[in-house]
């Protein structure tokens, strides 16, 4: 969704979400050929049958919250930028509650522009998803908006903005809701988020989606493009080489894992927890300590290739459901993924890497289990990087989370359209359309089959549901579709109201990688 205009093109979307009679987009069923569009009434965000879904997670007590979005300075560590976050950190203040609690935050809106806040992978209720214009109106600047919902599904989550390209500044904070029940034993427990970075150095996000949406072909020659270099790891991509007024698309950048093309953005830094290489965050422990880590990847155009320096992890959750225990050396995470891994730390001080991939830049931070040990340098790459790199199928749900078998009752295929030349990235061939939602009917089984026809990989995202993916069934709400691969992923519809489904890389779904999927009345 285009910032330029957004007020009038969401207005009537709002109205659509509040149960208008609207034109559904087709879909498979049974596996047979695409159903002509019907016209259908949907469950709104203000429907009683919303309310009615929030009553059967039995809302327990209530956890009140203040969240205060800022334009102020910022200091990575070394380097001060001008940019948005909440409360002036990067990332925000940390929300965390046990499930069932009620979570209830009180925003204040001190942006220069209107905001939301989105609840990345929380099963909630749909009046408190903020999307604007379609589960909300957006919250003008000084202005309040109070979200209220159970927090019923545990997991590591986070909350970001859903308007514009506010992302890609510093708007985004961990939300952690723990499981009582989960046996799970460890030490210690650290919050690890990954990000790239250019807001006050090089330009804005905005400034970077008015270059690209001028496509490649408006590049006089692509000069203005950073290429690179191709291969494994990708180009070769450091703040020295991203001087300002050189532009911010960026060429040439490749990863074998991601299927080819890696990124479209050129960034000048990669951070972990908002901070610098040269000036990391040092977690501190005990040699022989089990420390939990909850890796969130809060990027807007880069996947990150995670690992620990001497040590291998073994992953136990992927977007917030357990899965049996998977020993791996590091992790790729698209944007908007999760990984809860669990570590055993050895004696001496490490480096906690993540790599940009494809652009072949290191965020870093210190593991420091010793006083007196060196630190490595802030160019040392772990070997663990070019180690075993777990995929989705080697990743299999915890007993009592897998989906029982079910053939699905509907089948939605949504193909990956678009390209780089025109920058006109979308779904079934078209931009984002608040008319176009794919329709579903509570209780069914839904498969969602992403059919990329482009040359980029592509993460995607589901709001109000968990599926899962197919084959070794591994529970997610973000997945990566890799270049002319398919996805299929199945989830029970089982929460009333209007969601979103789009490509979280921020740039293509504001370009237009984005639809709807409605209850049906």
């Amino acid at each position: 969704m285009r910032s330029i205009d957004r007020r009038a093109f969401l207005r009537g979307g709002l109205g659509l979400a509040a149960g208008a009679t609207l034109a559904g987009c087709a879909a498979e069923t049974g596996g047979g050929q695409g159903a002509p569009p019907t016209t259908r009434a949907f469950v709104g965000s203000g429907d009683g049958a919303v309310a009615a879904a929030e009553a059967r997670r039995s809302p327990g007590a209530v956890r009140d919250f203040t969240v205060r979005a800022v334009e102020q300075t910022v200091d990575l560590g070394g380097r001060t930028v001008k940019t948005w976050s909440y409360e002036g950190r990067v990332p925000g203040r940390e929300i965390r509650v046990t499930a069932g609690e009620v979570v209830r935050v009180r925003l204040r809106n001190d942006l220069p522009q209107d905001t939301t806040v989105h609840w990345h992978g929380l099963a909630l209720r749909n009046d408190a998803d903020g999307v604007p214009g379609i589960t909300q109106d957006p919250i003008p600047p000084g202005r309040e908006h109070v979200y209220e919902f159970t927090a019923a599904t545990a997991g590591t989550h986070w909350f970001h903005p859903h308007t514009g390209t506010q992302l890609d500044r510093g708007l985004y904070s961990p939300i952690i809701v723990e499981d009582p029940a989960e046996d799970l034993g460890y030490d210690a427990e650290w919050v690890v988020m990954l990000d790239d970075w250019l807001d006050g150095v090089t330009g804005t996000p905005d400034e970077v989606f008015a270059e690209l949406s001028g496509g490649m072909g408006g590049m006089g020659g692509m000069g203005g493009m950073d290429h690179g270099a191709m291969g494994h790891g990708g180009g070769s991509q450091t703040p020295s080489a991203a001087p300002e007024g050189r532009g911010f698309m960026l060429m040439g950048a490749s990863s074998p894992l991601l299927g080819g093309d890696a990124g479209d953005v050129r960034y000048p830094y990669y951070l972990i927890n908002g901070r610098l290489p040269s000036a990391p965050e040092t977690f501190t422990a005990k040699p022989g300590d089990r420390v939990r880590i909850r890796f969130v990847n809060a990027g807007g155009d880069t996947a990150f290739r995670v690992a620990l320096g001497g040590h291998r992890m073994t992953v136990t959750h992927t977007d917030g459901f357990p899965v049996e225990p998977a020993p791996t050396d590091a992790l790729l995470i698209g944007m908007g993924e999760r990984y809860d891994v669990l570590v055993t730390l050895k004696d001496g001080v490490f480096p906690l890497a993540a790599l940009a991939e494809g652009k072949n830049v290191l965020a870093r931070a210190l593991v420091r289990t010793s006083r007196t040990a060196r630190a490595p340098g802030a160019g040392a790459r772990p070997r663990e990087l070019d180690g075993l790199v777990i995929g989705y199928d080697r990743l299999s749900p915890a007993g009592a989370v897998r989906l029982p078998q079910r053939t699905p009752d509907r089948t939605v295929r949504l193909e990956l359209t678009g390209g780089m030349m025109n920058y006109d990235w979308g779904i079934n061939g078209r931009k984002y359309d608040p008319e176009t939602i794919a329709e579903v009917r509570g209780g069914e089984r839904v498969r969602l089959s992403f059919v990329n026809r482009t040359t980029m990989w592509h993460p995607m995202h589901l709001h109000g549901h968990t599926f899962a993916l197919e084959g070794a069934g591994a529970r997610k709400d973000t997945a990566i579709v890799l270049p002319n691969r398919t996805l299929n992923v199945d989830f029970e519809a089982d929460n009333p109201g209007m969601w979103m489904i789009h490509c979280h890389n921020l740039y293509h779904g504001e370009s237009g990688m984005m639809t709807l999927l409605g209850y049906l009345k």
